[in-house]
Order: structure tokens, then sequence, then C-alpha cells
């Protein structure tokens, strides 16, 4: 028992003599102390730390020597803090501030990472998602040739296979509850943005489907001209998709079209 409570009691010890130290140094009013205190829990990864001491200091070291590195550090300080929109932020300005340094390409680069961490579900707004698409669209674009570009690349193919199935789900949401006219609307647009998409075959069967349910619950006026749309939409689909397994589906649904636009006219 003795033991534990002589641990304790130097725990305690260490964990004040730490925490007693460290705001001494921020209480210093010392910039030079402060500085070299931040990058030693720079080093030993206490980040909160490092970046409290980076905060009074950094007016101090703007335009002198030190800056560069304070600044690249700063940027990191609040990446592994999980403070991702400030860190792209940081990195951003430091790459802009710091041509010339060797450390602009990873800067860059963290830009758009970090943009990318804050990348949410599917199913959520995707505004960080297209910040950081933008952003190794222009590193790919700076720095085609180099290992980060192929990872850049590979986060690129991430986000929009998120963004495509996120455009597919509101397309079927919209079909699901009887909102035809949108879900073709909504399906156009996923066409449009998604060319190369797997989905293809599917989405313009869809859009047959939508279309005649549409007309069907349309009101007299509006239904020849909606029937027609349903017939592109097979005219695409037979063209596009010559091999279809949804032949005999088509077949069906081509019948369906004809009858109602011989009682139509």
């Amino acid at each position: 028992m003795s033991r534990i409570v002589f641990f304790a009691a130097f725990l305690s010890f260490f964990l004040i003599s730490c925490k007693s130290e460290y705001e001494t140094i921020r209480t210093s009013n010392n910039p030079e102390k402060m500085y070299k205190a931040a990058q030693r829990y720079y080093k030993e990864k206490e980040y909160e730390r490092a970046l409290g001491l980076y905060d009074l200091v950094i007016q101090y070291y703007r335009g002198r020597q030190e800056a560069e590195e304070l600044f690249f550090n700063y940027a990191y300080c609040h990446y592994y803090s999980n403070d991702y929109i400030l860190a792209s932020t940081y990195f951003k300005n430091y790459a802009s501030t710091f041509g010339n340094s060797t450390n602009r390409e990873e800067a860059e680069y963290m830009a758009a990472y970090s943009n990318y961490k804050l990348s949410p579900n599917h199913r959520l707004d995707q505004t960080y998602t297209l910040k950081a698409m933008e952003g190794f669209e222009q590193f790919i674009n700076l720095y085609p040739y180099t290992e980060r570009a192929e990872e850049a690349t590979k986060l690129l193919d991430l986000m929009r296979s998120k963004l495509e199935l996120k455009a597919y789900e509101e397309g079927m949401l919209y079909y699901k509850i009887g909102q035809f006219q949108s879900a073709n609307t909504s399906f156009q647009n996923f066409i449009n943005e998604f060319p190369e998409t797997q989905k293809m075959e599917e989405v313009r069967f869809l859009m047959i489907k939508s279309s005649i349910l549409l007309a069907e619950k349309s009101v007299i006026d509006k239904q020849k001209e909606r029937y027609e749309e349903a017939n592109k939409f097979v005219e695409v689909f037979e063209k596009k998709h010559p091999k279809s397994k949804r032949k005999g589906e088509l077949r069906t649904y081509k019948k369906v079209i004809s009858e109602a636009l011989k009682k139509l006219s």
C-alpha cells in the first residue's frame, strides 16, 4: 500500500513540476526562452504546449531567420491537435510565404490533406471534400511527378467515389419517395458529373422507369409529352447498352409507352 501512495505522490509532484516549468516559461515574457521551449515541446510531441508558446512568440519572430521553421511547426501543431481547419490555412499560408522553401511541397500537400481529414460520410455535407479535391488537383499540377502526387491521385479517386455515391443515393431517394421528376433531374446530373460511372446502365434504366411512372401520375395534358420523353430515354438506352441483360424488361416498357401514346393520340 505504501508503494502505491509513494508512486501517486511522486507522480503528482512530477506533474506539478512539469506544469510549473511550462507556466514559468509561458509567463517569462522572454521570446527567445519561449521559442526554445516551444521547439523542445514540439520535438517531444507535446503539441498543445508547443502551440501555446508559439502563439505568444510568432509575431516576434515574423521576418526573422527562425520564422520559416516556426511557421511550419506551427501548422503541424494545429494538425496534430486535430484542428484541421486552421492547419490547412496555416500550411497554405506557409507555402505562399516561403515559396522557395524545401518544405513547400509538403506544406501544399498538407493543406489539402488537412481538408481531406475533414471529409465526412457521403451522406453529410461535402464542402471539405470539395476543398480537399481542389487542393489535391492544384498540388498535382504543381508537383506531377512526385510520390505525393501519386498519393493525391488515390485520395482524389476515393473522394470522387464518395461524391458519386452521394449523388446516386440522392436520385434513388427521390425515386423511392415517388418524386419522379426530381429523380430524373438528379439522375441526369449524375450522368453529366460522373460519365465513367459503373452505374450508368442502371441509372439510365431507372430514368426510363421514372419517366413512365411520372407520365402515369400526370394530368392528361402532360402525359403525351412525358411518355415521349420516356421513349427518348429508351432510345438512348438501346444505343448505349446494346448488350444489356435488361432487354426483356425494356421490351415491356416500350410496349407500355407505345400503347399509352396510341391512346393519347
